[in-house]
């Protein structure tokens, strides 16, 4: 795999741009064999060839502007524009099209795709002041590079004629292409940033993993045989084939990249993902941390969910009003007393004891687990949606976990009060 950075756009092609592939390429741990290698780097060799196709007589140099092509098209129709040959040496240098004939892309994906040479422009390769263009440029370092296969976008299919077109004015022997769909919303219109996360970036900072992602993208107009949708690398490696690509719009759904995301999650060794968590957060992999994630993993689809899920056990949560309105209430203060003497009596303070020990308030009253459990969950997390009330009850300890509750208690009380008042 060669990485060779196309920037003889130098507007576009910016540090900070470039420098943003590189970190993109580096988190999906996609590495290069090659590279990064600079187009603008070997401007001198696209001098050189392009004297060479000048010399030959393939190319030449044309002193018409815009504006002369555009009145030649109006008054051809569909016919492809040919210049006049000038010595002039400010003038673009275009390269000779045949008149007859089809140039034809075999690709592998589309099969050969044809496109006819008289509707085809003899196209510029070189501005005047001698600085050559993207397709002319791209086909030299293929050729000096021994690149043996061009895989990218189907925007870049009308770009292969003219590319083949500059390997065959020099000798060369063209690479082999595949040109893949292009991506598109679950509505089916053109990716863009109303979708979702628009760039790798944007998806490292969610809190997706790159081994997630890559499987992912993989999938994105590709699929096995037996639809197996869970891959690592080595087996996408070992059971892709571009012939096998689709040629339709690819469809990239955020919602299926965050369940793929937590199945990847929920399978990593607990190390592996509290690691991966205490890099997103920025804090150490430590005992506390490790304890919180083995709560917390089989809840969290993305490592941007878990802190909110275990945040509660680091420091003191701000209550959820709305879901206090929506738990605090039929009966859930006596339910609570009840509880606080439950978790008071509690000798090991461990999921299983702590589950039979609350379970029998639910025998004993016959109330449904929700209205328990959700008040405790209110009380100690702030909000209604945490890992396994036992275990969360258990991470935070019998001390704090009561603390929480009988300050729930008071709340419920003085809210009691004054209604009642």
């Amino acid at each position: 795999m060669v990485l060779r950075i196309e920037d003889t756009d130098r507007e576009r092609s910016t540090p900070e741009n470039v420098e943003q592939i590189l970190d993109a390429l580096r988190w999906l741990e996609l590495d290069w064999d090659e590279g990064p290698l600079s187009q603008a780097e070997r401007a001198d060799r696209h001098r050189e060839a392009l004297e060479q196709l000048l010399e030959k007589g393939v190319a030449y140099r044309d002193p018409a502007t815009g504006e002369d092509v555009a009145a030649w098209k109006k008054e051809h129709g569909n016919r492809g524009y040919r210049g006049t040959p000038s010595d002039d040496p400010g003038g673009a240098v275009r390269l000779k099209v045949p008149d007859e004939g089809d140039t034809v892309v075999a690709d592998e994906i589309r099969g050969e795709v044809r496109f006819p040479n008289e509707s085809s422009d003899d196209f510029v390769i070189a501005r005047g002041d001698g600085s050559v263009l993207y397709n002319f440029a791209v086909a030299v370092d293929d050729a000096d590079m021994g690149i043996t296969h061009v895989i990218r976008g189907d925007d870049h299919l009308s770009n292969t004629p003219k590319q083949l077109q500059v390997m065959e004015a020099l000798g060369e022997a063209p690479p082999r292409y595949a040109h893949l769909p292009l991506l598109h919303g679950p509505d089916g219109k053109k990716l863009s940033k109303r979708h979702g996360a628009a760039s790798v970036q944007e998806l490292r900072d969610s809190g997706y993993l790159p081994a997630a992602v890559r499987n992912y993208l993989a999938l994105l107009g590709w699929g096995t045989q037996d639809d197996t949708t869970i891959m690592s690398t080595e087996e996408l490696i070992e059971r892709f084939d571009v012939a096998d690509v689709g040629r339709a719009s690819a469809i990239f759904d955020e919602q299926k990249l965050r369940w793929l995301n937590g199945r990847f999650m929920r399978e990593m060794d607990l190390d592996a993902y509290t690691e991966a968590v205490a890099r997103h957060l920025g804090r150490e992999p430590d005992e506390r941390l490790r304890a919180a994630c083995k709560i917390a993993q089989e809840k969290a689809q993305t490592l941007e969910e878990v802190w909110p899920l275990i945040g509660f056990l680091f420091e003191e949560p701000e209550i959820d009003e709305k879901a206090w309105k929506k738990v605090m209430k039929d009966g859930a203060l006596p339910l609570l007393n009840e509880a606080l003497e439950a978790l008071r009596g509690a000798e090991t303070f461990e999921p299983v004891e702590l589950e039979s020990s609350l379970g029998r308030i639910l025998a004993e009253h016959d109330v449904k687990p929700g209205k328990l459990y959700q008040p405790i969950r209110v009380a100690i997390t702030g909000t209604s949606v945490s890992p396994g009330i036992f275990e969360s009850l258990a991470a935070l300890g019998k001390e704090r976990s009561i603390r929480r509750i009988e300050r729930a208690v008071d709340r419920l009380s003085t809210e009691s009060r004054q209604q009642t008042g």
